[in-house]
């Protein structure tokens, strides 16, 4: 940590004459806050969220880099995310995005939480984390006001801790000496807005345990504010969902994405709520199970219920909404309404009013396979967008396996081989349910698309503002699997063969066995609903150079500018991109020593130069234009 000569002879002056001082005075110049600090920052150039601001968009107004000088881009600065002292330390495997605020960048590494300089990256303080790891996805900042000075705040296990945001260090007056116990943990980033601080859960695998409930906690004193349900208790709406009592110390249906979203025209907060645990066998638990796979809108200050949408009913494939809503406007017939989208790893995008909850372009309950499991009661129907197409594959056929003149020769007879190795396959479209193998292995394996990473994943939607465009990045990586009889007292378990995807390795890169492309990243006009371009992202190295544009699986999102850019990495190859927003038009990329995993972000340094930052791997690479 980097302590200035002249603030410690300041902090020795001001000891001497604390009496004669107000307290209010004492607590800025102690923490070394100036009083700028105070309010949130909202200069263009920060970005002060996980995703920019607390609609989630992934936008910024910055206008420097546009797609005429984007090809000069190059890299300005690196910083280690490794441990500090040994930089052969663990990988963190990082999947951050910074939040930038004046002069300051703030991120975890894989063993502390550091500020650093915007303009070079130069480390101004670090606080190790003597116990634990930190969040590798974020932190978050509360503003401060009169009496208390501005926080960093983050989690650590089941702890939710405060730094001063000037010093680096634990801010006493947060919980028991600047830390809070949750009660569960949360490997994400929380969400500040006002004075209120909220997280999600983690829960382990299993049937029974510790519910997992988003929380509120007050980001002055570190006291709880609320507990949503998330599985509805007895008399509330919802408990009829769950049968023969199954509600009960039910693990799952917890609010475990990286980031939150906020109206503040309305102080609605949505939670994204995932599925029931175990997910692939529900026989235990007939009904819709709310609000598990639901969106649900609470009042962030009381966590009172508003409205929920449900995406799946009684899921058995783990596809719940891996990101919250992204918010935004859109005018139809002549009038603003406020919508929000949301994808799930099924595949939809569900764009709804933010309000009321109610489809803006329509969804429908379309029937779905039933499930031929003792026991089980799949949901007949499910609801799936009348407009808005898929954002990935849902169905395969076998006149959909990839063929040597697209690919390789070498790649689809491994294939074929993959094909005759696994037997009878099963897919019936979406929703497609699981199948029962016996103790011999007989019986046919589910093919699920998307597989169970998604479809779209944990990066969430992008918008632009400008051009009323969302953008989702969602990969086509199927999964097999089937059920097996457990001779326990809980009956059937997921089953899945090593590798579990629906694809082969050739020279070191996995290449999925349907025809590609294998990825997509689509633009969806939210004035009509309809797809306004899709194309690939990403390239297979290992295939005939004419093949290679295929599309490669991730699961991160993008950044869009108001230049009319996007950015992205999420791809397995090791790339970062640039692309014309409107269009889809391929303009930059540059190739990454290691997978960029990440939401990138953009900034305005100390200077006042636009850089483009993306964590890759085990470092933050930071980009501007040439000099």
């Amino acid at each position: 940590m980097l302590i200035s000569k002249s603030s410690l002879m300041l902090t020795v002056f001001l000891n001497q004459f604390k009496p004669k001082l107000g307290p209010i005075l004492m607590s800025l110049m102690l923490t070394g806050v100036s009083p700028s600090h105070l309010a949130a920052q909202d200069s263009a150039g920060d970005w002060p969220h996980y995703r920019g601001d607390i609609t989630g968009k992934g936008f910024s107004t910055l206008t420097t880099i546009t797609p005429a000088n984007v090809s000069t881009l190059e890299i300005k600065w690196r910083f280690s995310l490794r441990n500090g002292d040994d930089p052969n330390s663990r990988n963190p495997n990082s999947q951050v995005t910074p939040i930038l605020l004046g002069d300051r960048m703030y991120l975890p590494t894989v063993d502390s939480i550091v500020a650093l300089d915007s303009l070079t990256g130069t480390e101004i303080w670090r606080f190790p984390i003597p116990e634990g790891r930190p969040s590798r996805r974020g932190v978050a900042y509360w503003p401060g006001n009169a009496d208390f000075s501005s926080r960093i705040i983050f989690t650590v296990g089941n702890r939710l801790i405060a730094l001063n945001s000037e010093s680096g260090l634990l801010d006493q007056s947060f919980g028991d000496r600047g830390e809070v116990d949750m009660g569960i943990p949360y490997i994400s980033v929380p969400l500040v807005y006002e004075d209120i601080i909220v997280v999600g859960a983690n829960t382990p695998p299993g049937t029974q345990g510790g519910i997992g409930n988003p929380r509120a906690f007050s980001a002055i004193s570190g006291e709880k504010l609320w507990e949503f349900s998330s599985v509805p208790q007895p008399g509330a709406s919802g408990h009829d969902t769950w049968a023969d009592e199954s509600w009960e110390n039910r693990l799952g249906a917890n609010a475990w994405p990286f980031y939150f979203t906020v109206d503040a025209t309305t102080d609605l907060l949505y939670l994204p709520l995932a599925s029931p645990l175990p997910f692939a066998y529900g026989g235990d638990r007939a009904g819709d199970n709310l609000f598990a796979n639901s969106i649900v809108a609470v009042d962030i200050h009381s966590g009172d219920y508003v409205w929920h949408f449900q995406t799946i009913h009684h899921d058995l494939w783990d596809h719940d909404p891996p990101a919250p809503p992204t918010l935004f406007d859109i005018d139809r017939d002549g009038s603003t309404v406020p919508a929000l989208a949301v994808t799930t790893k099924s595949g939809y995008l569900f764009i709804l009013n933010r309000e009321t909850g109610a489809a803006i372009f329509g969804i429908e309950e379309q029937p779905v396979a039933s499930s031929s499991i003792p026991g089980e009661v799949a949901s007949p129907t499910q609801p799936i967008p009348s407009i808005t197409p898929p954002m990935a594959r849902v169905r395969f056929g076998l006149d959909e396996l990839v063929t040597s003149d697209l690919t390789s020769p070498d790649h689809a007879q491994a294939c074929a081989d993959l094909i005759a190795t696994t037997g009878e396959i099963y897919n019936d479209g979406p929703y497609t349910p699981w199948t029962l193998k016996d103790s011999s292995g007989a019986g046919a394996a589910t093919l699920l698309f998307p597989g169970l990473a998604g479809g779209p994943n944990w990066g969430g939607v992008a918008f632009d503002p400008n051009s009323k465009l969302a953008f989702v990045f969602a990969s086509d990586l199927g999964t097999l699997g089937w059920l097996e009889e457990t001779g326990e007292e809980f009956p059937y378990s997921l089953s899945t063969p090593r590798p579990s995807a629906f694809a082969v390795t050739i020279d070191g890169q996995v290449l999925p066995c349907q025809k590609p492309p294998w990825s997509h990243l689509t633009a969806v006009d939210t004035t009509s609903g309809e797809i306004a371009w899709r194309i690939p992202v990403g390239v297979s190295e290992s295939l005939p150079a004419e093949n290679q544009n295929t599309g490669r699986p991730g699961r991160a999102s993008s950044l869009v500018t108001a230049s009319d850019l996007l950015f992205i990495a999420a791809t397995d190859d090791n790339r970062l991109r640039a692309l014309r927003a409107s269009t889809g038009e391929m303009l930059w990329e540059d190739s990454l020593e290691q997978r960029g995993n990440a939401n990138p972000m953009t900034f305005l340094d100390s200077a006042g130069n636009q850089r483009i930052a993306i964590s890759a791997t085990d470092e933050l690479i930071v980009y501007g234009l040439r000099d």
